[in-house]
């Protein structure tokens, strides 16, 4: 069988598209995705995007980890996905679409900037040393001195792997402030089980903790990591954070056919 996929990438977090709108792609066989991620003797990306047909939005979004496991929402992998989705005729320059967290709100405009409204924040547990919340992925915010040269991938793994999260898990958050709204961040992904160029959701998360904490009182914070730059926006209420917004180039690479 041959599939037709499609690359793109969002500040440098990768993702290998299809369009699933026909339900054909094996979405159970954890091996073949995993194969198709692999850097070496596959595609080659940080995961799997299916896109499908949803009967009161205009698509949804099915996530896998390079592990092959099905996995909780990706930020710049939606991001993304409105991208592909557009190119693919589904949606213009709106989109709403499901995912895993819930409903979606997204644009993009002419030079492929995708702005994703994400999940609402009610609930951050502040620590001394660390900062948790759910963005629609679970993550540890936590502030280093040295980041450039900080052991994400080891430090990363550990508190992933720690007591704190048991079997789950959670993805982990390294960050250093640059000045008042603006912050730079390296993330340890799960699922991924390394450090990423990018993660939409962390960058979400980094922001929110950062306003929590009083490092900063803006709503509106630019986020640096290693693929590129990011922003999130969002509104402070009685109840937490919404209109929450990830806002980012969500760009082409490639596509191709490979054998299964």
């Amino acid at each position: 069988m041959q599939l037709k996929f499609y690359k793109y990438q969002g500040t440098g977090n990768d993702f290998v598209m299809i369009d699933n709108r026909q339900n054909f792609f094996p979405k159970n066989d954890t091996k073949l995705i995993e194969s198709l991620c692999d850097r070496r003797f596959g595609i080659g990306a940080d995961g799997l995007i299916l896109l499908e047909n949803d009967n009161s939005t205009d698509f949804r979004m099915v996530y896998y980890n390079s592990d092959g496991n099905e996995s909780s929402m990706c930020g710049n992998g939606g991001r993304c996905l409105v991208a592909f989705a557009k190119s693919l005729g589904v949606i213009d320059n709106k989109a709403t679409f499901i995912a895993t967290d819930g409903l979606h709100h997204a644009s993009i405009d002419a030079n492929g900037i995708v702005s994703l409204q994400m999940k609402d924040v009610d609930e951050v547990k502040i620590s001394d040393e660390y900062v948790f919340l759910n963005t629609g992925s679970p993550h540890h915010v936590t502030l280093v001195n040295d980041l450039e040269d900080y052991d994400v991938k080891n430090n990363g793994a550990e508190i992933r792997y720690s007591d704190l999260y048991g079997k789950a898990g959670s993805n982990v958050n390294f960050v250093n402030q640059i000045s008042e709204n603006h912050f730079r961040l390296r993330t340890y992904e799960r699922g991924v089980e390394d450090e990423t160029l990018s993660c939409g959701t962390g960058a979400t998360a980094t922001a929110i903790a950062m306003n929590v904490i009083g490092k900063t009182k803006s709503d509106a914070i630019d986020i640096d990591v290693e693929g590129g730059k990011l922003k999130v926006t969002f509104k402070k209420s009685d109840k937490g954070f919404e209109k929450v917004f990830l806002i980012g180039p969500a760009t082409f690479v490639f596509e191709g056919e490979i054998e299964l």
